[in-house]
């Protein structure tokens, strides 16, 4: 049985979104397959990268996980001004992106050195999300071990020089969707890595109790938002947004909020904020929303829209990211929008068209149920590691 290991910045069942949650999700479905390990930090926070791991090795539903410890926790006003001089500079050198990575962190020496002590003892070494020190330094210690899921959208950052080493160096390179692809291979011309397209298979409890969530919460009609709550997603402009839709539109609906904020919440009635929410309530609450929505301009897949479709709920997702405005169109189960007027126009068209919200809503799982099937994702998953490694 060969032996694999995941490495992503951050892992535990304490973070559940992006491209952490993807990894864990892969991990689990293939320890069937393969003898899997997690190597990662000590940190659970992203803002900090503080250590809060106490343990160097621990089990996560089968996994082994081994944790590294950062060397410093990321200083947010440094790293704010080295990202503004990097972005609004017509001239970057090497070592300014060097010392943007850097400050970006995670920084964590140990882990990388790992990897390169390691090498022989892994048959490949799966980098997930493209942006940090731990991929940005690992994956060259190991290239022709290496697949790269880069989890890449069109953000700046991608455009740094030192990233076209990242997008050259792996054996191979999963993408997510047709459109990360595109994207990718259109900036970094690096179409001769053997590469392929696969996302992920949706699990849903058998049991999803939307009355359950409403009751327990008091509520009645609802947007949801499922995800980290930051200003990168977009969250300050759905704040705005929905502000201004409640001043137009003299309704009871609310916005409920599910994930840990980053981003201060505005104080409004209609603005509910729960937190970090069990798999139980999430899933409930998702059933119980009219749609969910997502503001991000900047996804490369959204397990969470994915999620909501496979439990018969539309989504609205933001017009300026193909990847979810691909979702959108694929399966007639969602509306995008670009503005604000597009925003209200969504959100009244899904309460006021009720047989297109209907098929809209049979859509969503059938498009699910077609595209992101466990043990598809699971063979061409391991197709990819027999051929390549």
């Amino acid at each position: 049985m060969k032996r694999i290991a995941f490495i992503n910045q951050r892992y535990g069942l304490e973070v559940n979104g992006g491209s952490e949650y993807y990894t864990r999700l892969m991990a689990e479905h293939l320890a069937g397959r393969y003898e899997v390990e997690i190597l990662t930090t000590k940190a659970v926070d992203y803002v900090t990268w503080s250590n809060y791991y106490k343990n160097d090795e621990e089990e996560i539903q089968g996994i082994r996980v081994r944790r590294f410890p950062v060397t410093r926790e990321r200083n947010m006003e440094v790293f704010g001004r080295v990202n503004t001089e990097l972005l609004t500079s017509d001239h970057r050198s090497s070592q300014d992106e060097m010392r943007w990575i850097e400050e970006q962190g995670p920084v964590c020496p140990a882990l990388i050195e790992y990897i390169g002590q390691n090498r022989d003892n892994y048959d490949v070494f799966i980098f997930v999300t493209y942006l940090y020190y731990t991929t940005c330094m690992g994956i060259l210690r190991v290239p022709e071990k290496s697949i790269l899921i880069p989890t890449a959208h069109d953000e700046p950052y991608i455009y740094f020089n030192y990233y076209k080493k990242v997008f050259h160096a792996p054996q191979a390179i999963i993408f997510l969707t047709e459109e990360e692809r595109e994207f990718v291979h259109g900036l970094f011309h690096n179409q001769q890595i053997p590469n392929d397209v696969m996302a992920v298979g949706i699990d849903v409890p058998q049991q999803v109790e939307a009355a359950k969530f409403k009751e327990k919460y008091h509520l009645e009609d609802y947007i949801v938002y499922v995800g980290r709550i930051d200003e990168s997603k977009g969250c300050r402009v759905l704040f705005n947004y929905f502000i201004e839709y409640k001043k137009r539109n003299h309704n009871s609906l609310k916005l409920v909020l599910m994930g840990k904020p980053v981003l201060e919440i505005p104080s409004h009635p209609d603005i509910i904020s729960l937190g970090f929410v069990s798999e139980e309530d999430k899933f409930n609450g998702i059933k119980g929303a009219k749609t969910l929505i997502l503001p991000s301009a900047f996804e490369s897949l959204s397990i969470a829209i994915l999620e909501a479709m496979a439990i018969n709920v539309p989504v609205i997702v933001n017009g300026d990211c193909e990847v979810l405005k691909g979702h959108c169109v694929r399966s007639n189960a969602g509306l995008y929008y670009t503005n604000y007027f597009e925003f209200e126009g969504c959100l009244n068209y899904m309460f006021s068209h009720e047989e297109d919200y209907s098929v809209m809503c049979r859509n969503a799982k059938q498009y699910v149920e077609r595209d992101f099937v466990w043990d598809v994702v699971l063979d061409k998953f391991s197709k990819v590691i027999e051929e390549w490694f």
